[in-house]
């Protein structure tokens, strides 16, 4: 069974109609990245799917369940983590305190992470547990946005440009980062814009243009797909 199955999936914001009929299934240990221009809709694509959006339209199966006509909380009681690009961290709060919020989901699959086991793969935060969120740089509040969904119990990770505008030294931990959770069996869809970032780390690629499907291989057919990729992708 594939942890994520989405079939002809329409979305709206308004009477804006954002996404035409999009079709990705992702197995469980899996890495999917959403590769497409800027407006493509893709980050719509992962709002769709935690029912973030106005009117949705089509099949959206989390480990088998329907949840097309689900609110969103029981959408993340399925076991789903999203992490938008704006990372939400509560800035009066310290590092812990932001840890320590996230509830545990009814249907998680994954066990919640320790707060040991955070610092373990997060050194940084550990060093500032006790800093408020404004103190954090972007890199660590990354990290935090990130270790909070990890807290839960969640076993699909929905990541919306986590690596935007960061210093290679925290982006070569964030792949580190998502190489570990892959091994653990965590399924994750990445919205991604730096390619050099994503394509090691991704066992299949789709690409997104005019809210549709234009592009979807593996991993395994990269190379052979770059000069397509290369002028869907161009600016």
């Amino acid at each position: 069974m594939n942890a994520l199955e989405i079939r002809d999936l329409h979305a709206w914001y308004g009477e804006s109609h954002i996404l035409h009929g999009i079709n990705m299934s992702v197995q469980r240990g899996q890495v999917l990245t959403l590769l497409g221009r800027n407006g493509a809709g893709r980050t719509t694509t992962l709002r769709a799917i935690m029912g973030l959006t106005g009117r949705r339209q089509g099949s959206i199966r989390v480990h088998g369940e329907e949840t097309i006509a689900l609110p969103t909380h029981r959408i993340a009681h399925l076991g789903l983590g999203y992490c938008p690009e704006e990372r939400g961290i509560f800035a009066s709060l310290t590092t812990e305190e932001n840890l320590r919020l996230p509830p545990r989901l009814s249907g998680g699959r994954a066990t919640p992470m320790t707060e040991a086991q955070i610092y373990e793969m997060f050194p940084n935060l550990a060093e500032r547990r006790n800093s408020p969120g404004t103190r954090l740089s972007g890199g660590e509040q990354q990290m935090l946005a990130v270790a909070r969904i990890l807290r839960t119990g969640a076993d699909i990770l929905l990541l919306d440009e986590i690596s935007e505008g960061l210093a290679p030294v925290i982006v070569q931990a964030l792949a580190r980062m998502i190489t570990t959770l892959k091994a653990q069996g965590f399924t994750i869809v990445m919205v991604e814009q730096n390619f050099r970032f994503a394509a090691p780390l991704a066992d299949h690629f789709i690409v997104v243009e005019h809210g549709e499907v234009v592009a979807s291989f593996p991993a395994s057919e990269l190379a052979a797909q770059q000069a397509k990729l290369d002028e869907l992708l161009s600016v």
